[in-house]
């Protein structure tokens, strides 16, 4: 049968790069999908031409194109049974019940690996009688996810129509006629910088002292000071503590005079040591009609202090204004990185343009370990093909049941490597080239460092390493010169816990906003103080990898608040630009035991031109 295969693809045209190893694999194709050899090959033309190769046949497709053949045979068995739900991973298992005796199988691949793991999982857990908890799922097992009937539908949209395309999401069903027409050209591979590049590696533990807290407060309210003094709007400020019937400037931290929450009456401001020998005085707002603040917010206060044990507040600058620049006291790596960023993007004309998908996890739902949504989102990033996808952790959640019971039978590791990045090898093999991955961690993920700042993690996929990449946690990056800012800690949500506010501008309709903008305004990922209790912050860590060094394009913020996507106004730089930002809460891919949600959003040129839609999985 193998020189039949071999004559039915030269008489296509086709030749090869490794004649015996393809043919045997063809040959094992043929006889696992029950296929001629015509039929064979005309699936490689498809795929060949979707995929934009030449005419070798190359042995290193083998992989996706099995995964081609899969898909086939799902949709031809959706076709004799519209009601059955199952999932790519499922093919290979259904095949071998249906065809006992072609269990022959192609060794090398992220999913023959994993099934070859599986088969020996089930087998050692029947003859000791064990349950299964973390093991892909069989097609007759029948999860809540699975039983959902809407599927990827809109939840909101941003620009609909912008630059004249509407942002209309396909169904969750595979469509037969997106096959060739919409895969034919390869869509454009984004370029990558990441700029962020701290912490190192091995922070599993919290080594910060009284000292390293002192000197990250006291950093943030001296380089707030020297932003604020050379935008030439303020003054160089004074010690809010001495008393004084003239209006006076001063910058210090809001801070709670006791423990718990931060309540109108009291609040201290601490100056610097440099003003006031960091001490605090007694802040007033009442004379104000509006405000929102946050214990740890920098801010600057005109008003005066006529006793000189409470300054009262006539006007609150809660922001740095963007003519100040911020790259002068950037940590040498970082500023390097920077300026190489900037001598970059100064030579770009084109418009920046960047195609994403964005989703934070945890990527399974509650009651079980199949990360059905992650196959799900990926099965319908195929569809629509992004430039990017971003994952944001956690990716093996600490909180999940199964993790904190320890009924699991492999190690977090292990899960990681099996569950994520074998799917996304997968994905990208699937995809070609083209196709980029980017992994955010999170402290709630089981398998990873927990002390925030996060560092990336640890890929090691060496033939894959300029598609799937990590970056640390917080972190940016650059893609197709559109700067992008990640932080998975859920700020907004403790951010929401402190900040108390009088008549805030927008309403409670734009309170999202508002907290989004305590992120930009302050530029610092984490500018709460003290922490949230649960978040494990290391202090000694903090100045580098906490300060956002440049106001972002585009600044996702997960968080188990309402998802959002929202342009903010960062106010003018110095030559009158208008500059903003497109915030965006994805919210999590799974809720409970059903699904989440995602964003996808095409950013083209600047943020009023860009279009983006939330859908629920």
């Amino acid at each position: 049968m193998e020189e039949e295969i071999k004559a039915e693809f030269l008489k296509n045209g086709f030749s090869f790069d490794d004649e015996a190893e393809i043919l045997n694999k063809c040959l094992t194709f043929c006889i696992q999908y029950t296929l001629s050899p015509s039929d064979l090959v005309s699936s490689w033309d498809v795929y060949s031409l979707n995929r934009g190769l030449q005419l070798t046949v190359q042995s290193s497709h083998m992989g996706a194109f099995l995964q081609q053949l899969q898909n086939e045979r799902r949709e031809d068995i959706v076709k004799k049974e519209p009601g059955l739900h199952f999932y790519s991973s499922d093919i290979s298992m259904m095949l071998n019940d249906e065809y006992e005796n072609t269990k022959d199988i192609i060794l090398g691949t992220p999913t023959d690996k994993r099934k070859s793991s599986q088969t020996e999982t089930i087998v050692s857990a029947r003859k000791t009688n064990g349950s299964i908890s973390t093991s892909r799922k069989h097609l007759e097992t029948i999860t809540p996810f699975g039983q959902r009937k809407n599927k990827f539908v809109v939840q909101f949209t941003l620009n609909e129509n912008a630059n004249g395309e509407s942002m209309k999401i396909e169904n969750d069903e595979e469509n037969p006629s997106d096959d060739i027409i919409k895969r034919v050209q390869p869509i454009k591979r984004c370029s990558l910088q990441i700029i962020s590049s701290q912490p190192e590696p091995g922070c599993r533990f919290m080594y910060d002292r009284m000292e390293n807290k002192f000197n990250f407060l006291e950093s943030r309210i001296k380089d707030h000071t020297t932003a604020l003094v050379a935008s030439g709007l303020h003054e160089e400020p004074t010690d809010p503590t001495v008393a004084s019937q003239r209006s006076v400037f001063a910058v210090g931290m809001i801070c709670c005079e006791e423990e718990g929450r931060l309540k109108e009456k009291p609040i201290l401001l601490q100056s610097s040591v440099e003003h006031s020998g960091g001490q605090r005085v007694r802040l007033d707002l009442q004379n104000l009609d509006h405000f929102s603040v946050f214990p740890g917010q920098v801010v600057g206060v005109e008003g005066h202090n006529p006793s000189g044990h409470c300054l009262i507040a006539s006007k609150i600058v809660d922001r740095i204004p963007l003519s100040a620049s911020s790259t002068e006291n950037l940590p040498p790596t970082k500023k390097q990185a920077m300026d190489q960023y900037l001598q970059s993007t100064s030579a770009v004309v084109a418009m920046p343009e960047l195609s994403l998908i964005i989703a934070a996890g945890p990527f399974t739902t509650v009651d079980n370990l199949f990360f059905e949504p992650l196959a799900e989102l990926l099965s319908y990033a195929r569809r629509k093909q992004p430039q990017l996808i971003i994952l944001l952790g956690p990716f093996i959640d600490s909180d999940h049941p199964e993790i904190k019971k320890g009924t699991v039978d492999r190690t977090f590791d292990e899960i990681f490597q099996d569950e994520i990045l074998a799917r996304l090898r997968d994905y990208v093999e699937y995809m070609g080239s083209a196709a980029r991955v980017i992994l955010v961690p999170s402290v709630r993920d089981a398998s990873h460092d927990f002390v925030y700042p996060q560092p990336a993690f640890d890929i090691q996929l060496p033939d894959l390493e300029h598609q799937i990449n990590s970056i640390t946690n917080p972190g940016i990056f650059c893609a197709n010169e559109v700067k992008v800012a990640c932080c998975t800690v859920d700020v907004l949500k403790q951010l929401s816990a402190e900040e108390i506010s009088r008549n805030p501008q927008g309403g409670s309709k734009q309170r999202m906003t508002t907290l989004a903008n305590h992120i930009l305004n302050q530029r610092s990922f984490y500018p709460l103080y003290p922490p949230a209790e649960g978040v494990p912050i290391d202090f000694s860590l903090a100045p580098e990898a906490l300060q956002m060094s440049t106001a972002p394009d585009i600044l996702i913020l997960p968080s188990d608040l309402a998802h959002f996507v929202r342009v903010i106004s960062l106010g003018e730089r110095s030559e009158g630009e208008e500059v903003k930002c497109i915030c965006v809460n994805p919210g999590r891919l799974s809720r409970g035991e059903g699904g989440g949600f995602f964003v996808e959003l095409n950013y083209h040129g600047s943020c009023d031109s860009s279009s983006a839609s939330v859908l629920r999985i």
